[in-house]
């Protein structure tokens, strides 16, 4: 790659009832000595992580969100999980997807961005979770998690292109496309 390089990923933008729930989830169960918080505006659902890329690919990006985009997925948010499972380094809430709106959506985003040259999608299968805070270096991560997040259901808000920039206090994300889903 010549020129310069940008940390991207496409996401899913949630409301901000559903980031409050996952606040509220997150401030239960994740001991500070333990888990690095993801901050309450950061919460998001990942639909692809596309790691470094030329910063001329995003009108690429641009266009396969642009041709992507469709309803709004409506889900809810389910269970505590912590991934991955062997040597758990994030604590998550799992979401349920309710119609399979946001399969579809995740498809159309991860097919397209392959088509386009710009990401190699993953071997596994997509699991729709929130992330909500992060191992700390050297911390040992519990087995389980005793409470699970308020019940909620929602729909997502936007498809956002997101550039990721490290910070030792965590990665700050700035959104470099904004897609607002409308809701069916």
């Amino acid at each position: 790659m010549t020129g310069p390089t940008l940390r991207l990923f496409v996401a899913l933008e949630l409301p901000a009832a559903a980031r409050d729930a996952l606040t509220r989830f997150r401030d239960a169960t994740a001991d500070p000595d333990v888990w690095r918080p993801v901050p309450t505006e950061s919460l998001h659902l990942t639909l692809a992580f596309l790691g470094r890329r030329p910063a001329t690919d995003v009108p690429a990006i641009d266009a396969v969100l642009h041709a992507a985009v469709g309803p709004a997925p409506r889900l809810a948010l389910a269970g505590a999980l912590l991934l991955p499972s062997r040597r758990p380094h994030v604590l998550c809430a799992a979401l349920t997807d309710r119609d399979g709106t946001l399969t579809d959506l995740q498809g159309r985003v991860s097919d397209g961005l392959a088509a386009a040259g710009v990401y190699t999608p993953e071997k596994r299968a997509y699991r729709a979770h929130a992330t909500v805070a992060r191992l700390r270096p050297r911390a040992r991560a519990p087995r389980s998690i005793a409470a699970d997040p308020d019940p909620l259901e929602f729909a997502g808000e936007a498809l956002t292109l997101f550039e990721s920039r490290l910070h030792p206090h965590g990665a700050r994300y700035e959104p470099l496309v904004r897609l607002t889903l409308s809701v069916p």
